[in-house]
């Protein structure tokens, strides 16, 4: 008889792990990934997830890089580009007249695949708009990259490398030691200091199968930028959090815009997922940032 209530009863759990299995919402508490997911777009599920870092030392790399404490966000289920916004596709958009111009001053940056370089935060805005779509999030982009365990990286917690990521090594500056390896875009002379981007999708997939999360270019976000979860408040804590001014196009509180996930440009320190970087969303002078889009899931 006790073996007999002890197998109904495993037999029962079974079942019941099994429909929530088969039903992601459950799982995540919030809305299903769609059975249908637009071409070259990841689905993040929905949940719990650990950002920001107690750490410092990456201020060692680049001084006006910060990043929150760590702490706990709840994200609703979204779609993310798998890949950063190609120089073809910007300029598919300007030849619609739905995006206005940018280029980069830098010959070799300018290839189809590359990841469009120099247009300013608005200019990714409007891009993002034209495609049905929008900016990410600072804690969706970070989410992303980091998963519901809040590792270091896409690919985990081993410091970031030329094998993971398009970034600064001692070769110099977008991983030149690698030049054999496809996606490669040749740097001339004249420019070897300032290294080069890759085409996108060099380097393998990272964590939901998302490309350049880390390294390549440094991406922008719709966050305003504060320098503290203190002073930002419940903007920047809770469900959904969009920072100061909930990321609108002006703001009283802030007059700079964030950028994440490294750069060709810079090392290790700076791909760090949780680390984070302010900048003048018009964008002047003129920094070479690229950025990416993601659309919301509804519930139906």
């Amino acid at each position: 008889m006790v073996k007999f209530f002890t197998n109904y009863f495993l037999i029962v759990v079974n079942l019941s792990l099994l429909s929530c299995a088969e039903n992601p919402k459950s799982l995540q508490g919030g809305v299903a990934c769609p059975k249908v997911i637009p071409n070259n777009m990841a689905c993040i599920p929905g949940g719990m997830f650990k950002l920001g870092t107690n750490r410092s030392d990456f201020k060692k790399e680049l001084a006006e890089l910060s990043a929150f404490k760590e702490h706990t966000v709840e994200l609703s289920t979204f779609l993310i580009d798998k890949y950063e916004v190609t120089t073809e596709e910007y300029q598919a958009c300007v030849a619609e007249k739905k995006c206005t111009q940018a280029r980069s001053n830098y010959p070799q940056m300018r290839g189809a695949k590359q990841p469009q370089l120099k247009a300013n935060w608005y200019q990714a805005s409007a891009y993002c708009k034209a495609q049905g779509k929008r900016l990410p999030t600072e804690a969706e982009f970070e989410a992303a990259s980091r998963g519901p365990e809040g590792e270091d990286y896409p690919w985990g917690n081993a410091v970031a490398t030329c094998a993971h990521a398009v970034i600064k090594e001692a070769a110099g500056r977008g991983c030149p030691s690698m030049k054999a390896q496809k996606g490669f875009v040749p740097t001339p002379e004249r420019f070897a200091d300032s290294g080069n981007t890759w085409e996108v999708g060099s380097r393998p997939a990272g964590r939901y199968g998302l490309f350049d999360m880390a390294g390549n270019a440094q991406e922008w976000v719709s966050d305003w930028f504060v320098d503290s979860l203190e002073k930002c408040g419940s903007a920047c804590t809770g469900k959904n959090p969009q920072g100061p001014c909930a990321g609108k196009d002006d703001c009283i509180q802030s007059k700079q815009k964030l950028v994440k996930g490294g750069a060709w440009y810079w090392g290790p320190m700076s791909a760090l997922a949780a680390v984070r970087r302010p900048y003048i969303p018009k964008n002047e002078p003129p920094h070479h940032f690229g950025f990416r889009c993601v659309m919301e899931v509804k519930d139906r």
